[in-house]
C-alpha cells in the first residue's frame, strides 16, 4: 500500500527536527523510533525520550491512498534519506510488518512497530500561564543563560534553567554553582507569576529549533509540564520538580569598583594566556591584576611556565588581584555578542559582577577562586 510519495528533501526536514530528541540507548526500543501519522490534512512527525516530546506537522497533507499511522527507527530513516539524491522522489509503501522506501533504483526495507505502543505526550490539561514572543528574542535569552547549567549535579535544580514569569517578565537563569547567568526580557501581557526548571537538554534542542525571525512562539505552563509551539513545531518538556535557588541574594549589591573593556579584545587575551594553563585540569586559574589604568592577566602552569598580557583600561579604583576560571570568563565572552563588557568588584574575595554596558537586564556572576 503506497503511503507517502513526495520529494526528498519535503521528508528530511521534519525527520531532523523532531529526531533530536532520540537518545542513543532507550529502556524502550520503540522510543527509538520516530512516529509518522498522516490524514487527510496533515503529516504529523513525533518523537520522544519519554521527558521530552517534539511535533511536527507538514500542511497540507501529502495526499495519502488512506489515513496511516506507524513507527518506524528515526536513525535509519534519517541515514537512508541522507544518502539519497538531493532532488529524488521518495515512495513510502507499507508492506506487512515493514516500511519500504524507493527511490530511482534504490529499495529499502525498514521494520515497524505499531503506533498505539508509542508512548505519545498528550496535555488536555489548560495552561497556568501562557506567554508570546519573538522566537529570536527566547532564543537569544537561551544563549546568554544556558551556558552556566550544570550537568549531573548532585543538586538536580542546577541541571535545569528557570523560566520565571514575573508580571510582564520572562527571565532565565541558570547556575552551576561557582557562576550565575540572568536575562530578564519584557512581555507583551502581564501574567500571574509562575516558575519551571526546564532540563538542559530541553533548552538546548529548543535553542536548535528557534530560529532568528519575529514569528511567535507561545510558551504554556502546565502542572509538571511546559509547551513550546512555533513553526508547526510543538515541544513539550518534562520540568525539574523543586525551588531553584533565590538567584536575587546572589547579585552583588556593593560591587562599586568598575571598568569598562572591549570584549573581543580580552577575549583574545584570554585565548592566548590560555596556551600556558594547566590544560589537563577542569579548574584552569587566571590571575586578574587590577591597577589604574591597567589590567593584568597571568596565566600559569605546573611546569612553572607563565604567560602575561597587559591590557589599557579607564580604572580609578583601589588595585585588586583576583583568581578565577578562565574558562568562565571565556565562556561568556564567547556567548555575548555585544561589543564591551562592563566588570564590577566589591573586594578580593567577593563574587564578581559582568554586564553589558547600557543592559540593566543581562548579569553574570562569577565566584573567585583560590590560587
Amino acid at each position: 500500500m503506497l503511503l507517502i510519495h513526495t520529494s526528498r528533501d519535503l521528508l528530511l526536514k521534519p525527520v531532523q527536527t523532531v529526531s533530536g530528541v532520540i537518545e542513543r540507548r532507550q529502556a524502550f526500543p520503540i522510543l527509538s523510533n520516530i512516529l509518522i501519522r498522516q490524514d487527510r490534512e496533515k503529516t504529523t512527525f513525533l518523537a520522544s525520550d519519554s521527558d521530552i516530546q517534539i511535533r511536527t506537522d507538514i500542511l497540507p497533507g501529502l495526499a495519502p491512498e488512506q489515513p496511516f499511522s506507524l513507527t518506524v527507527s528515526a536513525k535509519k530513516l534519517q541515514d537512508i534519506l541522507r544518502s539519497l539524491p538531493n532532488d529524488g522522489e521518495i515512495s513510502l509503501i507499507k508492506k506487512e510488518d515493514f516500511l519500504q522506501l524507493k527511490s530511482g533504483k534504490s529499495a529499502f526495507n525498514l521494520q515497524i512497530l505499531p503506533a498505539e505502543d508509542f508512548p505519545e505526550i498528550i496535555e488536555t490539561a489548560e495552561p497556568e500561564a501562557t506567554a508570546s514572543l519573538h522566537q529570536k528574542t527566547l532564543k537569544n535569552l537561551l544563549r546568554y543563560v544556558q551556558f552556566c547549567i550544570a550537568q549531573q549535579n548532585i543538586r538536580y535544580y542546577m541541571n535545569g534553567l528557570l523560566l520565571s514569569i514575573q508580571g510582564n517578565q520572562l527571565v532565565g537563569v541558570s547556575t552551576d554553582g561557582h557562576r550565575l547567568a540572568l536575562l530578564a526580557i519584557e512581555l507583551d501581557q502581564t501574567q500571574p507569576k509562575q516558575d519551571v526548571i526546564i532540563p538542559r537538554k530541553t533548552a538546548l534542542e529548543l535553542s536548535k529549533l528557534l530560529n532568528d525571525s519575529e514569528e511567535p512562539v507561545k510558551i504554556e505552563y502546565f502542572h509538571k509540564k511546559i509547551c513550546f509551539s512555533f513553526s508547526n513545531i510543538v515541544l513539550i518538556s518534562k520540568v525539574i520538580e523543586g525551588k531553584f535557588p533565590d538567584y536575587n541574594r546572589v547579585i552583588p549589591q556593593e560591587n562599586n569598583k568598575t571598568f569598562i573593556i572591549n570584549r573581543l579584545l580580552l577575549l583574545q587575551a584570554l585565548q592566548r594566556v590560555s596556551i600556558l594553563s594547566n590544560i589537563n585540569e577542569n579548574f584552569r586559574g587566571v590571575r586578574l591584576i587590577i591597577n589604574p589604568g591597567n589590567l593584568c592577566i597571568i596565566c600559569k602552569n605546573s611546569e612553572q611556565e607563565e604567560a602575561q598580557e597587559d591590557l589599557d583600561i579607564e580604572y580609578h579604583h583601589e588595585s585588586l588581584d583576583i583568581s578565577m576560571n578562565i574558562h568562565y570568563l571565556m565562556d561568556l565572552l564567547n556567548t555575548v555578542d555585544c561589543e564591551a563588557v562592563q566588570l564590577a568588584f566589591e573586594n578580593e574575595n567577593s563574587s564578581i559582577l559582568i554586564s553589558i554596558p547600557g543592559n540593566d537586564e543581562f548579569k553574570y556572576i562569577v565566584m573567585p577562586m583560590r590560587m
